[in-house]
């Protein structure tokens, strides 16, 4: 009696020969394929920005990202949320308005332990595995969509 091939016998298959049509049949993407957490200006990529999930008494929430693929030096001037009444500058040497030089061919983080953006007056508590609408402005690249993430309980 001959045994039919499993599902998982199938799946492998089906797997290995994709892979080799996509490297020997030409049909492997130019471009590797954008990530959830990617965001595409013309200039520049920005991943993952998120924060931490805050109480209902928070007022403040730290915002973080990184830059890079960066084609031209660019700067971001701005970022809009319907979340926050507005956002500033925070962290090592900081200012109070949102600035951060991004240089060509680097790649910058905004991170808790560095330079980052604060969002001020918070209108509702963010709840981490949500993701909320921001929109980041660009000297050069102008403005570009994005949703911040909440990614982890927040401090104690």
């Amino acid at each position: 009696m001959k045994k039919e091939p499993g599902r998982r016998l199938l799946l492998q298959a089906g797997l290995v020969s994709g892979l080799q049509l996509g490297v020997t049949g030409g049909l492997a993407l130019a471009a590797r394929p954008a990530r959830a957490c990617e965001f595409f200006a013309s200039t520049l990529r920005v991943t993952h920005p998120w924060t931490r999930a805050t109480g209902d008494d928070d007022t403040t929430a730290i915002v973080c990202m990184r830059f890079d693929e960066v084609r031209v030096d660019e700067r971001l001037i701005g970022i809009e949320t319907t979340i926050a009444t507005g956002a500033e500058m925070a962290g090592h040497g900081a200012g109070s308005r949102v600035a951060v030089d991004i240089p060509q061919g680097r790649e910058t983080l905004l991170s808790e332990h560095g330079t980052f953006i604060r969002l001020t007056g918070l209108l509702m508590p963010l709840d981490a595995g949500r993701a909320y609408p921001i929109r980041l402005l660009f000297a050069v690249a102008g403005p570009l969509r994005a949703d911040l993430t909440v990614d982890y309980a927040r401090f104690r």
